[in-house]
């Protein structure tokens, strides 16, 4: 059995192979190939292989198509369903050659060769399993699943006085509050009706406190002779109070009198 073989028995039926025997390659460089494209589809290999920069590609590309051509014209397989399943490289025999060097020696030359093995197998996407279909007998058979009683309400338990009166206030109804807006635009209006009837009432008592002129010319001559009058009576009571004061006593050089009573 050739290494890598397959161990399951039935799969040979789904597998090709190719092979090329002392390829003038050393097994390391193939190796470094090789290992890119296995496990990889064979089409997609190929295309891998035609881009690849390494001298190795060659011969490799060329061992994977024999192997695809195989497996199509032989075991009449689908091209589009291979896999790259094996690919190894063993060493095949080292040609000795000789370099000659100074004084006569000589250096040894090792040419090292090959054997390229892939394999390809057909991978066939599995159908999805169908449910198993149930008898109509073992449908009839099964017990039917019991009705569940409809579960009985709980009686509501009532609350506690105490909780009643710290419950949440209710919110206010529409018809409420349009109320609330309309006494609050009248008492509005009630503001600003007074204030105006003030401001009405100050500005009649400003005007009557101011003095009014007469425009009557009767009125303005008996003021013109009245005034005269009441600076005569002013000047002569003013002439009265003077006389009716007594005169003060001056002493003068030793305290005799120089005022005319004196003298007499």
């Amino acid at each position: 059995m050739a290494k890598g073989s397959p161990t399951i028995e039935g799969a040979e039926d789904l597998r090709a192979r190719a092979s090329a025997r002392f390829v003038r390659l050393a097994p390391r460089k193939v190796r470094r190939v090789v290992d890119l494209i296995r496990g990889l589809e064979a089409q997609q290999a190929l295309s891998v292989l035609q881009f690849a920069p390494q001298a190795a590609s060659e011969p490799v590309s060329k061992v994977l198509a024999s192997a695809v051509a195989n497996a199509e014209h032989n075991k009449q397989l689908d091209p589009e369903s291979l896999i790259v399943s094996l690919a190894y490289v063993d060493e095949g025999p080292t040609l000795k050659r000789f370099r000659p060097r100074a004084q006569g020696r000589a250096y040894r030359i090792n040419k090292r060769t090959s054997h390229i093995t892939i394999e390809v197998e057909s991978v066939v996407p599995a159908a999805p399993a169908r449910p198993a279909r149930k008898s109509a007998k073992a449908a009839a058979a099964a017990p039917a699943p019991a009705k569940q009683a409809p579960a009985k309400k709980a009686p509501a338990k009532k609350a506690p006085a105490g909780t009643a009166t710290k419950a949440a206030p209710e919110e206010p109804d529409e018809a409420t509050e349009a109320t609330e807006v309309a006494e609050t635009a009248a008492d509005a209006e009630q503001a600003t009706a007074t204030r105006a009837s003030k401001a009405a009432k100050a500005s009649t008592a400003t005007k009557a406190a101011e003095p009014t002129e007469s425009t009557e010319p009767g009125e303005a001559d008996q003021a013109d002779d009245a005034t005269p009058a009441k600076a005569t009576k002013a000047a002569k009571a003013t002439k009265a109070a003077e006389a009716a004061e007594p005169d003060e006593p001056t002493v003068a050089d030793g305290g005799e009198n120089t005022t005319e009573e004196g003298t007499r």
